[in-house]
């Protein structure tokens, strides 16, 4: 293959072998093409991060507007960080109360979340919701990128029979819609989702075939030895290093998938570890946050969610002392005890979100960090978990859309602001412009400043 036009390196460049395609990161050898007037300013990713159950409110509002904000217990982990995000509140999801259909507010905050659409209540195939604002932008921005976006998960996401009060497990368990009857359930297993950013194996095979490859596995770096030879050739020393930076970060993922694979422990007495996923969460919420780093650093996509746990989640946090399942646990009662696990667990899920942020923050794209050019949302349709309350909901937006926000502040909007008009004016920015998003009415003001 050609990796150079004229004295340039091209940004779609793969480095390939038998059974791999690694995409490159931003190198300064691509700068002529960035600079381009068809290219324009670089481009925007945006990602949604979903927390289940809610939160502990009082421990994640604070109290203050503005950037003089002080931190309260679960959103502390994020101090060091305060000037790469906002936390947004006053924001609902109307459309996830009952209006009339009684229980299920689980299945609902699910499905309304990206939608903004109360969806239709059946536990059958005739499941009815609404697009959602990640596959709105990927209709768009997902042309220009090898994967329209990227779905990612921790925990499982089954999509037929009944999960919640006479509602589909579909709506419980994506957030994710193609179209108002097509889910996009993501993507639980680290090797799937690494062999679908740095493979090209057909990943749909029978267990004794996929073993008997497993077994003979190589790097996907042996596998592009030869590309990598030939194009490091061809580089300056600053682009040398980065290519070294970044094929090491890609091995450190694959080591961290192996292990997980070779890995019997259990997760809890009585549970068996399901193979491939790391034992604790913070391991396997940081691999899925680390490929879909990848993905955004190698334009591989510009859109991806991600689904910290599905809606009541039974999850338990052994490690962090809590081994109590997370959903019963949201039901807390106003009691001293399950509202403690419950911000533990919240707090853990932050402490989480920090270290990714730190990440993106400091990786190189462009002539700025990954996190100038997204917004990432990190929130849930769930306020208080033990009324299941849809309003006022708990929301973190972080990165600054290429100029177009300007982070560091605690921002409160009227009571009743549609949660979708964050997201009209997130896709605004990144140059998609539906007329409207679920219930929205509008853009939010206030973003920059």
């Amino acid at each position: 293959m050609s990796f150079v036009t004229g004295k340039h390196i091209q940004r779609r460049t793969f480095l390939r072998g038998v059974g791999a395609a690694i995409a490159l990161p931003w190198l300064d050898s691509m700068r002529p093409a960035l600079a381009a007037p068809s290219a324009g300013a670089p481009p925007v990713r945006i990602a949604f991060a979903y927390i289940p159950n809610g939160v502990i409110l009082s421990d994640w509002k604070p109290s203050a507007e503005g950037r003089a904000y002080e931190f309260t217990r679960i959103l502390k982990p994020l101090e060091p960080h305060r000037e790469v995000f906002s936390v947004l509140t006053g924001l609902d999801h109307r459309n996830a109360n009952a209006l009339g259909d009684g229980g299920g507010d689980h299945a609902r905050a699910g499905a309304c979340f990206l939608t903004g659409v109360h969806p239709k209540k059946t536990s059958g195939a005739d499941i009815h919701v609404g697009i959602s604002a990640d596959q709105i932008a990927a209709l768009e921005i997902g042309k220009q990128t090898r994967f329209p976006s990227l779905e990612l998960g921790c925990d499982d996401s089954r999509v037929v029979g009944g999960c919640d009060s006479g509602y589909s497990c579909a709506y419980t368990n994506s957030i994710s819609w193609r179209t108002p009857t097509t889910p996009m359930p993501p993507e639980i297993n680290p090797r799937v989702v690494f062999e679908r950013l740095f493979g090209s194996e057909d990943l749909n095979l029978d267990p004794a075939t996929r073993a008997r490859r497993a077994a003979n596995r190589k790097s996907v770096l042996d596998l592009v030895q030869d590309d990598t030879v030939q194009l490091t050739g061809k580089l300056g020393v600053a682009d040398r290093r980065k290519i070294d930076e970044y094929l090491t970060a890609v091995r450190e993922i694959e080591k961290r998938i192996e292990s997980a694979e070779k890995d019997n422990r259990q997760v809890h007495p009585g549970i068996e570890k399901p193979s491939g996923i790391p034992a604790t969460f913070d391991e396997y919420l940081t691999l899925m946050f680390d490929l879909q780093l990848a993905a955004f650093r190698t334009d591989l996509t510009r859109i991806s969610t991600i689904v910290l746990g599905r809606e009541g989640s039974r999850r338990v946090y052994p490690e962090i002392g809590v081994p109590d399942p997370h959903h019963p646990l949201s039901h807390h009662r106003n009691l001293p005890d399950p509202i403690e696990k419950l911000t533990k667990i919240n707090t853990y899920h932050v402490q989480i979100l920090a270290s990714y942020l730190q990440k993106l923050k400091t990786t190189q794209d462009g002539d700025g960090t990954l996190l100038d050019h997204t917004l990432f949302v990190y929130a849930s349709a769930i306020s208080n978990g033990n009324t299941h309350t849809h309003e006022d909901l708990p929301v973190v937006l972080a990165g600054r859309g290429n100029g177009s926000v300007t982070p560091g502040r605690h921002i409160v909007y009227p009571k009743g602001t549609p949660m979708t008009n964050l997201y009209m004016t997130m896709l605004d920015q990144a140059g998609v412009r539906p007329e409207f998003i679920g219930d929205s009415n509008g853009k939010l003001d206030g973003l920059s400043v």
